[in-house]
């Protein structure tokens, strides 16, 4: 899957689920404030339903989620999980 189109997806979701504008890739989602805690966990839950991932909340690494472009290469390199 291209980096591009899972952007648009991560974008897509920040967009509906959270109600905000789709930022550039590389903003930092933390310090622009689209992104706190509960948005976090939030936006995690999405990315799990969207990517069929899992991302285990005590192994999760903030740098790995503080842009688009990062969230991108997190999701580029997770396994996917099986139903």
């Amino acid at each position: 899957m291209s980096c591009v189109s899972i952007e648009e997806r991560v974008q897509t979701i920040l967009n509906q689920r959270l109600q905000v504008d789709p930022p550039d890739p590389n903003e930092d989602l933390f310090q622009a404030g689209i992104l706190d805690s509960l948005s976090f966990v939030d936006m995690l839950l999405a990315l799990e339903e969207e990517f069929s991932i899992h991302v285990a909340l005590e192994q999760v690494d903030l740098d790995d989620f503080r842009s688009v472009s990062r969230i991108c290469n997190y999701i580029d390199k997770a396994p996917v999980v099986q139903h």
